[in-house]
């Protein structure tokens, strides 16, 4: 799904099979922060796509995150990398290191001599764009930003002082590749309207993850799976549970993840008698942790477009999620079935109609959300998106 600069985004398609979307091999070079969640999960998709349909691919990142699940997809995807992996330490927030990064990405530059240059999250975009403020070089500079700093709460001096490194930055950047309607919205509005390209490109699934998922024979009632931080609505969710205790329908929940927060989700779940009936488990892969329960579980208080909601819609996963950022664009027709975020009795509702809904009733939903998605989000869409987007920039000369 594609998006020209405006406030309402207008659908693509992916390329005809065996067209290419450009006659022309590409050198594409990746830049984002942490090689971690569905900001990496995009990435290497992304990736692995491009070199697929004939295009080299780099990635720049940073060394001191991505655990062993990060560290085993690098590794994978090295040999596959013609413009190479190139890593040194990253903060999250602004820090003098940043001036080593800078300096590194622009020998890089140098020494690959890329086509593109895809920046990705806000320490991506500020990192791929900030020599292109000064100095014009003929490098197309494509802008993904996942959320990041448009997930900061409006008002804040934080958010305004991001919205305007945002506009800053628009000045060297060539086209918008951003992942939901939502986040495309929310720029327009905290930012401007841009004057360059706009196009909105879903995140997309393999053929593969489309393979229904069912419970496990030790199956609690509700699986939440992601980090434990309070954006994530796990406040919610407790009071939520509470809730269903007091009305005589006490629900078991299995929480795979990590995150700050996991001290406060045990205390919260303890002060509030739920200790008994839930476990805690460490993260795993997202279609092994939605067969620990029969209804998954996702109260956010913000998102973008999240994957772990696309996976397990594809999967045919019953599913809970709350209706904030991106995920109305993921229900599609059956969004008003979302409850609003931070709303612990809509929560609780919609928990005991799950659970006790019929298993044909279940069966028949999940059949209709999977069929929608599997007809908008999906891997080859995404990637051929893309490449439209930087053909669409690319000086007429240079797309043959």
């Amino acid at each position: 799904m594609s998006t020209e600069a405006g406030l309402t985004p207008m659908r693509s398609e992916a390329a005809p099979k065996g067209k290419p979307v450009t006659g022309r091999k590409l050198r594409i070079l990746h830049v984002f922060r942490a090689p971690v969640g569905g900001l990496f999960r995009h990435v290497e998709d992304l990736a692995r796509a491009q070199i697929a349909r004939g295009h080299e691919v780099g990635i720049f990142c940073d060394s001191s995150t991505g655990g062993p699940r990060g560290e085993g997809i690098l590794a994978s995807l090295k040999p596959l990398l013609a413009l190479g992996l190139h890593r040194l330490p990253m903060r999250r927030n602004p820090h003098p290191s940043d001036l080593t990064a800078l300096s590194a990405l622009r020998q890089l530059k140098l020494a690959v001599k890329p086509d593109v240059i895809h920046c990705h999250g806000s320490k991506g975009g500020v990192y791929g764009r900030f020599a292109a403020l000064f100095r014009k070089d003929g490098v197309i500079r494509a802008y993904t930003p996942h959320g990041g700093s448009f997930n900061h709460q409006p008002g804040t001096l934080l958010h305004w002082i991001y919205m305007r490194v945002e506009g800053l930055l628009e000045r060297a950047t060539d086209i918008f590749t951003f992942e939901s309607e939502f986040i495309a919205e929310r720029y327009i509005t905290y930012v401007g309207r841009p004057k360059r390209p706009i196009r909105v490109i879903w995140n997309g699934l393999h053929p593969r993850e489309f393979e229904p998922v069912t419970p496990g024979p030790q199956a609690r009632d509700l699986v939440y799976i992601g980090e434990f931080r309070a954006a994530k609505g796990l406040p919610t969710l407790i009071d939520a549970l509470g809730l269903l205790r007091e009305r005589g329908h006490a629900a078991s929940i299995t929480l795979v993840g990590a995150g700050p927060d996991e001290q406060e989700l045990r205390s919260g779940l303890a002060d509030n008698g739920l200790a008994a009936d839930a476990a805690i488990l460490p993260p795993q892969a997202a279609r092994e942790a939605m067969k620990l329960g029969r209804v998954m579980v996702v109260p956010s208080r913000a998102e973008s477009l999240p994957y772990v909601i696309l996976e397990a819609a594809a999967a045919r996963v019953p599913l809970i999620a709350t209706k904030v950022g991106g995920v109305p664009e993921i229900f599609g027709p059956y969004a008003s079935t979302l409850p609003p975020r931070d709303d612990p009795s809509a929560l609780a509702d919609a928990i005991e109609c799950r659970l006790h809904a019929s298993p044909e009733r279940l069966a028949e939903e999940t059949a209709a959300l999977a069929a929608f998605v599997e007809k908008r989000f999906t891997v080859d869409a995404m990637a051929d998106g893309v490449i439209s987007a930087y053909c669409a920039v690319l000086a007429p000369s240079d797309r043959l």
